[in-house]
């Protein structure tokens, strides 16, 4: 993938690391990044006085309560400066938009899933538009183990099998439905390395075909197990207050 041969040489390191670390670093890294590009793209000066503005203008509008016209006055004084704010604010956020975005892709493709391991069990789902029915069949790469029928009906819109790969490397499974072959890939591997978890179908009855890859969870709250999307959340709002903090970035 595109994708991954233009970040995997930065961020590929952090795929040896435990998912906590890898995630803690990729999101301090981040919010270092967008901390000092926010600081170098918006006018402080300005940001300090607008922050300052709509502070004395919620102070007064308390004061104001017995006065609704002039309250009123004062609430649109206070939201006129709010979106001038938010203006010089959006700035930085358009710059660095795309690189998010893209770095995004990658963490998708690369840590929101654990591999499947030599002798691990994983199932495979081929997944058909409504009210299909007949059946499919599967093809697994030679030494894989089938722990199914090879042929399954198709009901509720999808067929499913249970399979077992024997050793490391890189697999292609056959599914044949209505006479046509349809192919997923799959890496068996102890590293974190997976391919696409689903893959769409285009132009036919038979829309998806998923591999059951383990979600991986990096943190774990009070037993609420979180994946890496919430936890860089989690992570990038505690550095960026700090970062804010200790520069004094408005």
């Amino acid at each position: 993938m595109a994708l991954n041969s233009i970040l995997d040489p930065v961020l590929k390191p952090i795929l040896t690391l435990p998912p906590f670390w890898g995630i803690l670093i990729i999101s301090l890294i981040i919010a270092v990044i967008m901390t000092f590009i926010y600081k170098w793209m918006t006018d402080q000066h300005l940001m300090k006085a607008l922050k300052d503005d709509i502070k004395k203008f919620q102070k007064e509008m308390k004061l104001l309560r017995h006065d609704p016209q002039k309250m009123l006055s004062m609430q649109k004084k206070a939201m006129e400066t709010n979106m001038k704010y938010m203006m010089h604010s959006m700035k930085p956020t358009i710059f660095t938009i795309i690189p998010i975005i893209l770095i995004f892709g990658w963490l998708t493709s690369n840590i929101a899933y654990l591999p499947i391991m030599p002798e691990q069990e994983f199932t495979t789902t081929a997944m058909f538009a409504k009210e299909i029915v007949g059946s499919i069949e599967i093809v697994p790469p030679e030494n894989f183990e089938l722990k199914s029928n090879m042929t399954q009906e198709i009901i509720d819109n999808k067929a499913s099998w249970t399979l077992i790969a024997p050793e490391e490397g890189e697999y292609t499974i056959e599914y044949i439905f209505s006479g046509k072959s349809y192919f997923k890939d799959i890496i068996i591997t102890t590293k974190q390395k997976y391919a696409p978890v689903k893959e769409t179908i285009k132009n036919s009855e038979l829309k998806m075909i998923t591999i059951d890859n383990p979600p991986l969870k990096v943190l774990n709250l009070f037993g609420w197990r979180i994946g890496w999307l919430g936890s860089y959340i989690i992570f990038s709002i505690v550095f960026s207050m700090l970062l804010r903090r200790w520069l004094k970035i408005h």
